[in-house]
């Protein structure tokens, strides 16, 4: 099969508080006040939808799930992901079941994603939205139903890189689940599988350099395909959605998945990108320059879950930050799922191996 169509395509209503408890004004951003998620909400948990600013001053959009009459201070779970997602998909499924789990939970949109502020739009960082989860961190430990020592994290698809690493800087994370991770340094960089040889990497990072230019020029942000395809003649494909208006005949397996997804009812939401549009053009560069979880022996001795499903085209990812990672580290493979299939599929998604995982880890005696 083509190369490119493998490895490119693919591709409030209430306040919140900042790190110094100053409250940060829903006028600040235009939140939506209906409930807009891809998934039912649960008569179980208390839902809010919040801000809080995060280390670069970027006001970052959440919703806020706790478990109905709680009481005491509870463990605390920051979700999210997928790469391109928005809370309302995968991360907030997660964090609403986390929370009928007895877990205060928050369910972010990255730095210049969603609901979330940064301008210009449509921009990822390794930098940026691996502080993004830190900065969930500070806002769950103000909270007053929240033990700010059993705090933990889990990262879906893209955003598992930067809750790695953000885990090795950051002691308060202490435990980190990962779900169909991808390392998306080592993707923008490598290619799917690591198949970029040296001659298309320097392509790719001549094509960004140029495309700059052509920003400058226009002083608009182009957008463009963040995992840059080949042709069959070895030429640059460019695009302008990240997966296609409509699926073409005999598709590839991975990038069906991906449209059954993100672009049905199943999981489609406009503010998501990779339900509506593509991530700017230039968004690979900065991944090139910086690998997620170059420190990754720093987390230890705070566990680390790996969860991949068998069948998904992303599960040597999952694997080899098992072997790289130290003990204590599990790695869950899940039968007959592929890599989409752990967005929303209830009956493959381990939610019980995740509640016992954190259970363990975010015990109240652990400090």
């Amino acid at each position: 099969m083509n190369n490119w169509k493998t490895v490119g395509l693919i591709a409030a209503m209430i306040g919140a508080w900042t790190m110094t408890n100053t409250p940060v004004s829903a006028k600040d951003l235009s939140l939506e006040t209906k409930w807009d998620k891809t998934f039912p909400k649960s008569e179980k948990v208390d839902h809010q939808k919040v801000t809080f600013k995060n280390r670069y001053g970027i006001i970052l959009a959440a919703d806020l799930y706790q478990p109905k009459n709680a009481t005491g201070k509870l463990a605390a779970i920051a979700v999210s992901g997928p790469f391109g997602a928005v809370k309302e998909q995968s991360s907030g499924l997660y964090a609403q079941i986390m929370a009928e789990r007895g877990f205060v939970t928050l369910a972010f949109d990255p730095s210049y994603t969603g609901e979330s502020s940064g301008e210009p739009r449509n921009i990822a960082s390794p930098d940026i939205n691996s502080e993004d989860f830190s900065a969930a961190v500070d806002f769950l430990g103000l909270q007053p139903t929240v033990d700010r020592n059993r705090i933990g994290v889990i990262g879906i698809c893209g955003y598992s890189g930067m809750a790695l690493t953000a885990a090795t800087s950051d002691s308060r994370i202490k435990a980190l689940a990962t779900v169909s991770m991808y390392d998306m340094s080592r993707s923008m960089s490598r290619g799917y599988k690591d198949s970029y040889t040296m001659e298309q990497r320097q392509k790719v990072i001549d094509y960004l350099s140029q495309q700059r230019w052509a920003d400058a020029e226009s002083g608009e942000y182009a957008l463009g395909y963040h995992e840059v395809p080949f042709d069959d003649k070895g030429n640059i494909v460019k695009g302008q959605r990240v997966l296609p208006e409509t699926l073409p005949e005999n598709p590839d397996p991975v990038l069906a998945a991906f449209f059954n997804y993100y672009r049905t009812p199943r999981g489609f939401h406009p503010r998501g990108i990779n339900s509506t549009t593509a991530w700017t053009a230039t968004t690979p560069m900065s991944f090139f320059s910086f690998p997620m979880y170059a420190n990754i022996e720093m987390i230890a001795p705070r566990p680390i879950l790996l969860i991949a499903g068998e069948n998904a085209h992303s599960r040597y990812y999952s694997e080899d930050v098992y072997k790289m990672a130290s003990d204590p580290k599990e790695l869950l493979i899940v039968p007959n799922a592929d890599h989409v299939d752990l967005y929303d599929q209830m009956d493959k998604i381990p939610f019980g191996k995740i509640q016992s995982f954190f259970e363990e880890n975010l015990k109240a005696t652990q400090k």
